[in-house]
């Protein structure tokens, strides 16, 4: 991973994290609407219109820097792919080829010790190696 990937990676997570935080710290529209039924003194329903804070202001910012971090490290993945990767080649490319020869059996390991031979079933009729079953 590439120096500048990392730096944007680290800004990625540290602005989701402050981006989190500020959301659960402000104060929600939907708080002010026991106030219109009575129980307080706001002027309007959902509060007021138009009033942006410093936390409202630092949200918007965190999040166009979340955005545009995300297209960043969209980009920098895309862009690193090498070109013989396998979502792109395929699995059936990086089969051998169909022509090569087969393993030798002098290459596939024997057993050290032999089976012992399966013994018939009670009360089964013995079989012979050349029969097929019909």
């Amino acid at each position: 991973m590439g120096m500048v990937e990392t730096l944007i990676l680290v800004v990625h997570l540290l602005v989701a994290v402050a981006l989190c935080g500020l959301v659960l710290l402000q104060h929600g529209k939907g708080a002010d609407m026991g106030a219109a039924f009575g129980s307080g003194s706001s002027g309007s329903v959902f509060g007021a219109a138009g009033s942006a804070n410093f936390l409202s202001r630092t949200t918007a910012v965190l999040a166009v820097v979340f955005f545009l971090s995300s297209l960043g490290l969209t980009y920098l993945a895309a862009t690193r792919a090498a070109p013989k990767d396998l979502m792109q080649q395929g699995v059936m490319q990086q089969m051998p080829p169909s022509g090569s020869p087969p393993a030798k059996p002098s290459d596939i390991p024997q057993p050290t010790t032999s089976p012992a031979p399966m013994k018939d079933a009670p009360g089964a009729p013995a079989s012979k190696a050349g029969d097929v079953p019909k």
